[in-house]
This record gives C-alpha cells, sequence and structure tokens, in this order.
C-alpha cells in the first residue's frame, strides 16, 4: 500500500509550519487539503502560505483555479489521488494538510459521490423558498431528508443546503459524505493521520490574531479587487470566512469593526465544526500544541511517535 502523511485539525492551529517542517526533514512535497486554497488571487483572506514560508517545499492544489470557478470534494480526490502517485513515483513523501474534513475524509475513506444531474429550474425554486421563507426554513427541510448533511452544512450556506436537497429530493439519494470506518478497518492508503489541537482558549486567541493579521495585511483591498474584477458575491469563493464577511461592509451592511468581529466569530464557529468532522476519524492521532513547551515540542513528539518505524 501507498504511504502518505496527513496534518489535519481547525484553522489556526498550526498545520501548515508542521508539514513544511516535516516535509524538509522526509523530502516531502504538500498537497493542500483546504477548499479556500485552490483559488488565484486569494491569499490573504485564507492565510495562504508564501512562497517565504513554503521554504522551497513544493505545494500543490494551490493556485490552481481562478476565482468564481467551482472545486468540489470530487475534484479534489481526483486530483490528490493522481498527485499522491506521482510524488510517490519520484521517491518522495506526499504530505497532505488541510483542515477541511470532508476533503481528507474522502481521500482517505474512498468516498464514492452520488453523480446526480443538476436541475436547474429545481435550485432556483428552492431559492425563491429560501428568499421566501429564510435560510432556516430550508434547513428544517434538509434534516427531514437528509439530517447527516443537515448535521455539516451550515444553515446559512443555502447553496449547499439546495445542492443537498436536490440530491435528496430528486435523485433519490444522500450524498455518502456519512461513511464512517471502524477504528480497525484499512484505509485507502498506508496513512500516519496526525491532528493537531490546543486548548480551545488558545486556539481562539490565534484566531483573533490571526484575523487581525490579514486586516493589517490589507484583506479588505483584496475582497474590493474581486469584485472589481467581477467575482459575484453569491459564488463559491466568496461564500468563504473572511470574504464574505467584507463583502457585506463593503455593501453598506455593516461597519468595518462589525465585520472584523464577525469573521473573528465565524472563523471559532468554524473551528467548533472541524473538531467535530475530526471526531469522525478514529484513525487520527492527536498530538497537543502545549504553549509552554513550544512548537519544538510538537515537532519532536511526532518524530517520537512515527519517525521510528515510518519515515
Amino acid at each position: 500500500m501507498n504511504k502518505l502523511v496527513v496534518i489535519a485539525g481547525p484553522t489556526a492551529v498550526g498545520k501548515t509550519q508542521l508539514g513544511i517542517d516535516i516535509a524538509l526533514q522526509c523530502g516531502g512535497e504538500i498537497i493542500s487539503g483546504d477548499s479556500m486554497l485552490v483559488y488565484r488571487g486569494m491569499d490573504i483572506g485564507t492565510a495562504k502560505p508564501s512562497l517565504v514560508e513554503r521554504k522551497g517545499v513544493p505545494h500543490h492544489l494551490i493556485d490552481i483555479i481562478e476565482p468564481g470557478a467551482t472545486f468540489s470534494a470530487v475534484d479534489f480526490q481526483q486530483a490528490a489521488e493522481k498527485l499522491i502517485f506521482d510524488i510517490q513515483t519520484r521517491g518522495k513523501t506526499p504530505i497532505i494538510v488541510g483542515g477541511t474534513g470532508l476533503y481528507l475524509k474522502a481521500l482517505l475513506e474512498g468516498y464514492t459521490f452520488v453523480a446526480a444531474e443538476s436541475n436547474a429550474a429545481y435550485r432556483k425554486e428552492m431559492e425563491g423558498v429560501a428568499e421566501e421563507k429564510g435560510s432556516q426554513y430550508l434547513y428544517e427541510r434538509l434534516r427531514c431528508v437528509d439530517p447527516a448533511a443537515a448535521e455539516r452544512i451550515h444553515p446559512n450556506n443555502v447553496r449547499r443546503m439546495i445542492r443537498a436537497l436536490e440530491v435528496a429530493e430528486l435523485g433519490g439519494e444522500t450524498i455518502p459524505e456519512t461513511q464512517v470506518l471502524a477504528a480497525d478497518q484499512l484505509l485507502r492508503y498506508d496513512a500516519v493521520v496526525v491532528g493537531i489541537t490546543m486548548e480551545r482558549a488558545l486556539l481562539h486567541q490565534r484566531i483573533n490574531g490571526r484575523v487581525d493579521s490579514m486586516v493589517e495585511a490589507g484583506v479588505l483591498a483584496e475582497v474590493e479587487e474581486l469584485l472589481r474584477r467581477g467575482i459575484e458575491r453569491d459564488s463559491q469563493c466568496m461564500q468563504g470566512i473572511g470574504y464574505k464577511e467584507f463583502v457585506a461592509h463593503l455593501a453598506g451592511e455593516c461597519s468595518l469593526p462589525e465585520a472584523v468581529e464577525n469573521v473573528k466569530a465565524h472563523t471559532r464557529q468554524f473551528a467548533k465544526r472541524q473538531w467535530t468532522w475530526f471526531r469522525k476519524m478514529p484513525y487520527l492521532h492527536w498530538l497537543e500544541y502545549q504553549p509552554k513547551k513550544g512548537y519544538a515540542s510538537l515537532l519532536e513528539s511526532f518524530y517520537q511517535t512515527f519517525a521510528g518505524n515510518y519515515l
């Protein structure tokens, strides 16, 4: 079986640095498992690692599509499978780094996604329902026909709720994102899957600091440029946290301080949902970041646990 390393965990927990340092030690290459890093020109709001931060380590699935285009779990699954094979063929170690739980589970557990055809008329109807009755109405409807989908989709994400309803009500099936493996079942790859965790208060502090840094780095100008280029507000990329809130501010719906606080709150909520996803991965090995010991201790813990018989 193929060998690879997966570094998972909530946003702002330190996945990027750990993945790069492991890659430098073992001759690895990074495959991004983040749904927002695929977009070109969306750098600040996604906390995309700069070329300097990448330290010469090859990174894949970053800056591969234009804003406005769509990228799904199926796209990630197919692209990552090809990259893993290519990297291993060249004698390197693929290291998947990311916090998009569905992407990681789909790849590692070999999801087979439902290929339901899209129905424009149905989507238009549901958009009207959402506008008339509100997103919560759609959410309750989704809970009735596909409770598992409702659990993983945020009640405010109208686009994803409509897609899930479309599959469930028109296709007569559910999107198989609820597949669960027992702890002793084999994954599709011979993988070490590591999750980074830390005290909740510390993570919230890091999230707040990251958002403040994004504002200082010019994320508002980045959003303005995307809108100037004609990227629609309801496009997939603009639904990302750190973009939709500033779009709302630019539309006059809230002040800049309110937008910043909304980004922080939504990011903290997202981190909580990420933890929920990762708890469904029984094969994940948790490593805790302890502030008194610092990052070096985290890196040492990884090597003590896995390097002797893996890397």
